[in-house]
């Protein structure tokens, strides 16, 4: 499967944005997806991650209660809704996908087999 990010852009502190995954070549309904962050100077983190039938979600929790992850498997997309957005949000944002079950290692990158190329999103003060 071939992930793509897209929907960043630079945000006033407090705004909002909305981030897409679109999946191409295979069908994500079988995949369990997550959405992952670098920001300058720092290693990768975990931001989401939603099962396969989107029932079940987790969240890093410097962004809990802000962000909501949402897939629409018809559409073949992932969505990352960011809400009360922060300057320590700035970072380039990537979305990935694995065939693996929900518990198996869902914050840990190298638990994720496929990655979109990410998209920036800068949070202003």
């Amino acid at each position: 499967v071939q992930l793509q990010a897209f929907g960043g852009g630079l945000v006033q502190a407090g705004g909002s944005l909305r981030l897409s995954c679109a999946a191409s070549g295979r069908t994500i309904n079988n995949y369990r997806m997550g959405w992952f962050r670098q920001a300058p100077g720092k290693e990768r983190e975990f931001v989401a991650a939603i099962s396969r039938s989107g029932g079940s979600t987790n969240y890093a929790d410097s962004v809990k209660g802000r962000f909501t992850v949402s897939r629409d498997n018809a559409k073949n997309t992932m969505f990352l809704q960011m809400n009360s957005l922060k300057p320590e949000d700035t970072a380039v944002y990537y979305c990935a996908a694995d065939l693996r079950g929900w518990g198996a290692f869902l914050r840990m990158e190298n638990y994720y087999d496929y990655w979109g190329q990410g998209t920036l999103v800068t949070v202003s003060s």
